[in-house]
């Protein structure tokens, strides 16, 4: 599954927050091009293709989607572009320059109506805009026929972007108290641990192997709601001096009503991972604990 060394690698969306950690993890395999908007737009799938057959890359690796997920309801024609449309061009692309393909998908895949962790094979049903695209993109990416590794992720967040951390972490300076979901479960998963177990996955098979398995599941371990989320960054944040320890108080899906409807259980099986690759990713509360550090250190800086 592992690339050339040393690489042509271009990572789509590099100033997002996992984009901008892969910059760094996939460094050491060669040259790496994190091409802008103007250059490689996946609102314009045909251009972004173009742009990937001027460069001939060895590997794509695509973190950038259309992620607003209430705002995709009513603006499904460019989440379909960004995340299916786009994904399908780049594969297909991909597929003719014989480069690897490393293309992240999500949770939203599931309703969320299971009482167990979804696997690989668990069956589709995905119940919002963006996860009905997502999926459209992982069917897309498999299509093209190109050697290919689809990451199933979750609620992931950094210290980068707009994300459900720093969204905490500001309201609790603003606020004396918050109301947070408490009956939606998940694994939060730092970007940064997503960017290092993709160098770590391509380090590990030998060149011209096939994957292991087209499709992976990359969470980090254990599982939390989003009011426990909530409250482990308000007081960990807290401690480092981020922000205020604020009541957090747990409340129903039906107090917070959105557009989109979200997955209540949102918890993916890493054995896969485990089988394939030989590790899982960290416990969430230790890399939590983690990228608060670094956003400590940044702020002292």
């Amino acid at each position: 599954m592992s690339v050339p060394e040393p690489a042509r690698i271009v990572v789509t969306g590099g100033t997002g927050q996992v984009g901008w950690e892969l910059r760094r993890s996939l460094s050491t395999f060669g040259e790496v091009l994190a091409p802008g908007r103007a250059e490689c737009d996946l609102s314009d799938p045909p251009a972004a293709a173009a742009y990937l057959r001027r460069v001939k890359p060895s590997l794509v690796v695509n973190p950038a989607a259309y992620t607003a997920v209430d705002k995709a309801e009513t603006d499904a024609d460019l989440a379909q572009r960004v995340n299916a449309d786009a994904p399908s061009a780049i594969a297909r692309a991909c597929a003719d320059l014989n480069a690897l393909f490393v293309h992240y998908s999500t949770d939203y895949v599931f309703d969320g109506g299971a009482g167990t962790p979804y696997t690989e094979t668990s069956a589709t049903s995905p119940v919002s805009v963006y996860g009905r695209t997502k999926l459209a993109g992982e069917e897309a990416v498999r299509a093209a026929g190109g050697r290919h590794l689809i990451l199933r992720t979750s609620w992931v967040y950094g210290t980068r972007g707009k994300n459900f951390l720093l969204t905490m972490l500001k309201l609790s300076r603003e606020r004396d108290r918050l109301r947070v979901v408490a009956d939606q479960v998940g694994a939060p998963t730092w970007s940064r641990a997503i960017a290092d177990a993709t160098a770590q996955l391509l380090r590990r098979f030998p060149p011209d192997d096939a994957p292991p398995a087209a499709l992976l599941n990359l969470t980090a371990s254990g599982h939390t709601s989003w009011h426990g989320f909530a409250s482990a960054i308000v007081e960990l944040g807290a401690a480092r001096g981020l922000t205020r320890q604020v009541p957090v108080d747990g409340i129903t899906t039906a107090d917070y009503p959105t557009p989109a409807q979200r997955p209540a259980n949102s918890r993916l099986d890493n054995a896969g991972l485990r089988a394939a690759a030989g590790f899982v990713l960290a416990d969430w509360q230790a890399s939590l604990a983690l990228c608060l550090d670094d956003l400590a250190a940044a702020h002292a800086a």
